[in-house]
């Protein structure tokens, strides 16, 4: 399964409090989502207001597409939503290069 990750920004879904990123799965698109919690929890967010997980979600970057693609391959590429406890989850992280 090869997962790779746009460039493109993400999206603020405020009435559930995520981050919306498009994620590959073997060249198909699959939205995925972060939610306000983990940014909040895991990179620092100071608030779940959009321009704070944006700047979050920036700085997490690398690591939340780590995490996400281990959980995209857990799920056949299914959608996924992250949340805090996934990155408390031994082996979530990968040591693996994609496309940020």
């Amino acid at each position: 399964m090869e997962i790779t990750f746009s460039d493109d920004t993400t999206s603020f879904d405020g009435s559930n409090l995520v981050l919306r990123f498009t994620a590959y799965v073997d060249r198909r698109p699959v939205e995925c989502a972060i939610s306000a919690e983990a940014l909040e929890d895991h990179f620092g967010a100071a608030s779940p207001l959009e321009d704070d997980l944006q700047r979050a979600f920036t700085r997490g970057r690398e690591r939340i597409h780590s995490v996400c693609a281990t959980a995209l391959e857990q799920n056949d590429g299914a959608s996924v939503e992250l949340h805090s406890g996934l990155f408390r989850v031994e082996g979530m992280e990968r040591d693996r290069r994609t496309n940020s």
